[in-house]
């Protein structure tokens, strides 16, 4: 290579040498003087020199050029990697030993193509994220002109840790629309839900909200006024479910009353049986298609109509019905029923129409529970008096037994009838405690209810004392009776210090007998003097023989058990003084 130049720069002395020999040739020729010559020469040297500095001056401003180009391409280098958020590349201290500008620029072009590339990926990749974050902003915001305008990328800033922030603000913007569009759907299966069991169109009711919910596979609008419209829209049909679940929950309550006012039979009723299942049932519980629908519960009223109507032209039946069930209440608790309007004219009254059925029904319903309430407060006294009843029915039969001369001869079932009467006993002996009880039950009864009680119309504390002073007359008359005999005995004493005695061949059968029959009306006046108390609760459903007539007054019946015991008394009296005469 040196020695091409050196020949081509001899090759250039030789021909300047030449032409410049040529030239003094001529100069000789014309006659040129040395002044002229010199001034030739003079310029020519001058144009050479200005040759060679414009070559020079050039060179300079490619070297400057070049120069400049590698601090340019540096800087940008320099730039790219700072906004790209990595170490700069420095050319000249990481090669020292670099040969020619040329050579040094043409080492970094690469580089900063390479970078400038990387660049480019890079503002794509924030392009691209930042795109999205605009569109799912839009979407949340409600707009829908974000694909009209481009984001703006800071290009000063291409780092992967604000490309990491960016992902970051996008996987949060995704999050968000993923938890509206879950939201979003939830209330779209409420809305169906709620729509199916009113009967009402769900595509309509949506499209209402915002179109875009009625395409499945579509994008939906997620902004908040699409959530608050479809919050607001099922806010409303719950409302309007409330509305008619109640209105079906009283009419389904209707239909229960009248089934159970007319005994509409059971497969009548099986027709609207899903009704009566859901009548207190809650809101969330329905979820039956057309069950709330608006033709299904006018059919319903439709039902409680004809129902109603029915029952109309049925209510004589009804009222005469009830107050049967009112009368045997009373009848069963001893209670008098308040004849506060005949029964003939409330009927009279119902056909004219003076009179509302329903009230009647209703009025009747009030006495039945109050009836019933009273009933229930009576149990215990009824209880009582009917075990009272029962002891005053023993006695009776023990005094007839004890009345029986023939009650220890042995015969058949006689050891039975014996047991009855030690049972008989026990339970007589009680009678007196029993009646305490039993009066001490009724008065408290009545201060707590600050009313009296009655039994068949008639206060069962009258009744109480009326039996305890029929006992205590009978008790008087056992004492008369007593005191009677023992006269009898001492006259007979007397008469036989007097005249003697004069034994007849009946006197000593009288003699073994007499013993026998005092001791039997001893007996019977023990137990007669035991006379049961009566106990207000016992007393209502009174003794085996007044069960044959329910309206046998109660104080015939204790009438009847004291006069039973005043004939055995008596009867026992007599059979003394006859044995001992």
């Amino acid at each position: 290579m040196s020695n091409l130049q050196s020949e081509q720069l001899l090759q250039m002395e030789t021909t300047c040498g030449s032409l410049l020999y040529e030239l003094q040739i001529i100069w000789n020729e014309v006659g040129e003087s040395d002044k002229d010559r010199d001034k030739m020469l003079l310029e020519l040297e001058q144009e050479c020199l200005e040759v060679y500095r414009r070559k020079v001056d050039k060179a300079n401003r490619c070297r400057a050029q070049l120069r400049q180009a590698i601090a340019d391409s540096e800087a940008e280098l320099a730039a790219i990697c700072s906004a790209m958020g990595e170490r700069p590349v420095h050319i000249r201290q990481s090669d020292q030993n670099a040969g020619s500008l040329k050579e040094e620029l043409s080492k970094i072009i690469p580089q900063l193509e390479e970078m400038k590339k990387r660049k480019y990926d890079r503002k794509n990749n924030f392009l691209e994220v930042l795109e999205e974050i605009q569109k799912i902003s839009s979407e949340i915001n409600g707009s829908t002109d974000y694909s009209s305008s481009i984001p703006a990328v800071d290009e000063t800033d291409l780092s992967l840790r604000r490309l990491e922030e960016l992902h970051r603000h996008l996987h949060g913007l995704q999050t968000e629309k993923s938890d509206r569009l879950k939201h979003i759907q939830d209330h779209l299966c409420t809305l169906n839900s709620l729509c199916s069991v009113l009967g009402m169109d769900y595509k309509q009711t949506i499209s209402e909200v915002h179109p875009s919910l009625v395409d499945s596979e579509g994008s939906k609008n997620i902004s908040n006024d699409t959530i608050q419209r479809l919050a607001a829209a099922i806010q409303k049909l719950r409302e309007v479910k409330l509305q008619r679940m109640q209105r079906l929950q009283d009419l389904a309550t209707t239909m229960l009353e009248l089934w159970n006012l007319m005994d509409t039979p059971i497969e009548e009723q099986q027709m609207f049986q899903n009704i009566t299942c859901n009548i207190a049932a809650s809101e969330h519980e329905i979820t039956e298609p057309n069950t709330l629908s608006v033709d299904f519960i006018n059919c319903v009223e439709a039902e409680v109509s004809r129902l109603e109507e029915l029952k109309s032209s049925k209510m004589k039946e009804l009222v005469l019905k009830k107050r049967s069930e009112l009368e045997e209440i009373c009848r069963k608790t001893h209670m008098v029923l308040e004849a506060d309007s005949a029964i003939d004219y409330v009927i009279a009254a119902i056909e004219s129409g003076d009179v509302d059925p329903a009230c009647v029904l209703d009025q009747i319903e009030l006495q039945v529970a109050k009836v019933k309430e009273e009933a229930f407060s009576r149990k215990d006294i009824l209880e009582r008096v009917e075990k009272w009843l029962f002891a005053c029915d023993e006695e009776c039969w023990l005094e007839e037994y004890n009345r029986d001369e023939n009650r220890y001869n042995a015969g058949r079932g006689a050891h039975l009838t014996l047991k009855r009467a030690e049972k008989a006993r026990a339970l007589v002996n009680k009678l007196p405690a029993m009646v305490d009880a039993l009066a001490s039950k009724t008065i408290s009864w009545e201060k707590e209810r600050g009313i009296e009680f009655t039994y068949d119309g008639i206060r069962l504390l009258s009744m109480l004392e009326e039996y305890t002073i029929l006992r205590e007359e009978k008790e008087q008359e056992r004492r008369r009776q007593r005191d009677q005999k023992k006269i009898q005995g001492q006259l007979i004493a007397e008469q036989e210090v007097l005249y003697g005695s004069k034994p007849s061949p009946s006197k000593p059968q009288s003699v073994k007998k007499a013993p026998r029959m005092s001791t039997g009306g001893a007996s019977n006046r023990r137990l007669s003097m035991q006379a049961p108390k009566p106990d207000p609760l016992h007393s209502i459903k009174g003794t085996p023989r007044s069960r044959k007539s329910d309206r046998v007054n109660p104080n015939e019946q204790l009438n009847n058990h004291l006069d039973d015991g005043f004939s055995s008394l008596s009867t026992g009296g007599d059979s003394d003084s006859g044995s001992s005469t």
